[in-house]
This record gives C-alpha cells, sequence and structure tokens, in this order.
C-alpha cells in the first residue's frame, strides 16, 4: 500500500499552517509516496493510497468527493461553514457515512455532519501530536516570537490589488490600516516588541514548490520548539507549541463566524488573550499590565487528553 499527503499547490496563497497540518500527518505513514492536492481530490486516478483526511475542507468543493483511489481516514477534520452547503450532496453525505465515524478538528463540524445522520466526534487538531519536534530544556533560549498576530485585521497588503483596494474603500476598512500595530501597542510591552523576533506564516517569496512550503512550514516548528514565549493569532501555531512543551499565548480578535467555527474545543487549551471589536482585551490568566520580557506562562496541558487517543488512531489506520 501506499501512502499520500495532502498539499495545497491550488491554494491562493503560501499559507504554511495547512503545510504544518500535512507534517503532522506524515510523522505517522511509513512512506510519503504521493503528494495529493486537497483541492483536486475526486480527479485523483494514480495508485491506490491511504490518506489521512485531516485540516480545513474545502475550497474547491467542485471537486469533492475523494477518488475511489483513495482510502481516506477522517480525523481532525474541519468542514468549513462556507463549504458546508455544497459538500452535503446526496453523493457526499453517503462518501462521508460510507467512512464514518468522523473525527473532527472542532466541535461545530460535529455537529453539523450529525445533523446530516453522520456518525462524528471530536478529536480535536493532529497538530497536537506534534511532539516529535520537541527539544530538552536546555536547548531552549531567550527568544520570543511573534507570529502573525491579529492577521484578521485589514492591512495593506490585503488591498494590494485594485479590487481589493476599491472594497476596503467601500467597507470602511481602509480606515482601520495600523491596527494591528495599534492593539499589539496595547498589549505588548515596548521593549518586547523591539527585540522580538517575527514570523509570518504566509512566506512573501513567489513560486514556492510543495516541498519548499513543507520545510517552511517545518523551520517554523524548529524554531517555535526552541522559543523561551510565542505569541500568535494563528492555531497552527499555538497547538504545535502546546504539543513541544513551547509556552504559547494565543491572540483571540477573531468574530467573524468562517473563523470562530473553526475553534469550537480548540480555544480553551490555550492561555488567550480575548480582544473586543472596540479593541478592550482581557487575559484568561494572570497577566498584571502588558505581556513583558519577564511574562511567563504555563501551559494548561488540556491538550494530552486529544493529543494521546489520536496517535492511537492514526497509528491503528496505518497499521491495519
Amino acid at each position: 500500500m501506499k501512502y499520500g499527503v495532502l498539499t495545497y499547490p491550488g491554494f491562493k496563497t503560501n499559507f504554511v499552517g495547512d503545510y504544518v497540518q500535512s507534517l503532522a500527518a506524515r510523522q505517522y505513514l511509513p512512506s510519503a509516496d504521493v503528494l495529493i492536492d486537497r483541492e483536486q481530490l475526486e480527479s485523483y486516478q494514480g495508485d491506490e493510497i491511504k490518506l489521512i483526511m485531516n485540516g480545513w475542507f474545502t475550497h474547491n468543493y467542485h471537486h469533492w468527493v475523494p477518488s475511489d483511489k483513495i482510502t481516506p481516514f477522517y480525523v481532525a477534520f474541519h468542514m468549513n461553514s462556507s463549504a458546508a452547503p455544497y459538500m452535503f450532496t446526496e453523493k457526499g453525505i453517503a462518501h462521508l457515512k460510507k467512512h464514518e465515524p468522523i473525527g473532527c478538528r472542532d466541535k461545530y463540524t460535529v455537529q453539523i455532519l450529525k445533523k446530516k445522520g453522520i456518525d462524528a466526534y471530536f478529536t480535536g487538531c493532529l497538530t497536537l501530536t506534534l511532539d516529535n519536534y520537541k527539544v530538552d530544556d536546555t536547548e531552549r533560549g531567550d527568544d520570543i516570537y511573534i507570529v502573525d498576530p491579529f492577521f484578521n485585521y485589514p492591512t495593506l497588503a490585503k488591498a494590494r490589488t485594485l479590487r481589493s483596494f476599491v472594497k476596503a474603500i467601500l467597507t470602511g476598512e481602509i480606515f482601520k490600516l495600523g491596527k494591528v500595530k495599534k492593539q499589539l501597542e496595547k498589549i505588548v510591552d515596548e521593549d518586547v516588541l523591539k527585540t522580538a523576533k517575527y514570523i509570518s506564516q504566509v512566506p512573501r517569496e513567489i513560486g514556492l514548490s510543495e516541498q519548499e512550503k513543507l520545510d517552511y512550514a517545518e523551520n517554523c516548528l524548529k524554531k517555535y520548539a526552541k522559543a523561551k514565549l510565542v505569541i500568535t493569532s494563528r492555531i497552527h501555531c499555538a497547538l504545535p507549541c502546546l504539543a513541544m512543551g513551547t509556552p504559547v499565548i494565543f491572540l483571540n480578535s477573531f468574530n467573524d463566524f468562517v473563523d470562530t467555527c473553526r475553534f469550537d474545543g480548540i480555544l480553551e487549551l490555550f492561555n488567550r488573550i480575548d480582544v473586543a471589536d472596540d479593541g478592550s482585551f482581557k487575559a484568561n490568566f494572570n497577566l498584571s499590565g502588558k505581556i513583558n520580557k519577564n511574562t511567563m506562562v504555563t501551559n494548561l496541558g488540556l491538550h494530552h487528553k486529544l493529543a494521546e487517543p489520536l496517535k492511537v488512531k492514526v497509528k491503528n489506520f496505518i497499521k491495519n
């Protein structure tokens, strides 16, 4: 039997959070024989393969459901609210029922699958099992990493095309530029903002190959593994940090349902700062003033109850 790994060449950005999820799946495979485009699963006609179906589904729902050449294992599966109405065709429902029970990354996905009569249960995200990147505490440095904070806020980069620029003007988003910096300054001490190392999980390089994106994702994980503290709004930065034992603070400023539906059952795993639309914020941990160089958090440890059963389920799929 051959094994596939999900990749995302047809997606519109270089977002490597998806590739972090692919690394989480790849660690269980005896071999990674085929790179499979998540957005073209229906079109696959190669050798028969086993494929771990974790992550976000899907942007190209016209190519749902997967080919019969694929033996799927649904675990840490997220069906987004933007795609669900189109994925729940008669064929789509029959496919999921054939491969039930469906292990879901979030409780929202569990709920909508059950409403369609599909057996589903909550697993959490497979990136919670990336403890193979964990390093000994003696290798942990003093670096504080800030990774894509408040990336959902408007930025000049998001208005780089004429169409998006006009839209930003019409919606009023253009007048909110600089919001990321202003909000960070409310929460993070100036000294930390000046000395922290900044990483984006959306590399700027154009034309990266799928392997280069996987390599970029892996390099990010290796940096997080040795960090003193990570501050992020990316769940696929924060979740691996839990697995690797790296102290992490999740900046949560999401209010769009397309975003929030992804978080049901996940947010409670983090030390978190929740930010309201008016910029006010509240921490769910003991924070006096702003985050500074002496701020230390201990991860809650709640992820273990999800990570350990996940490991067993995926290993059994590969073995059987």
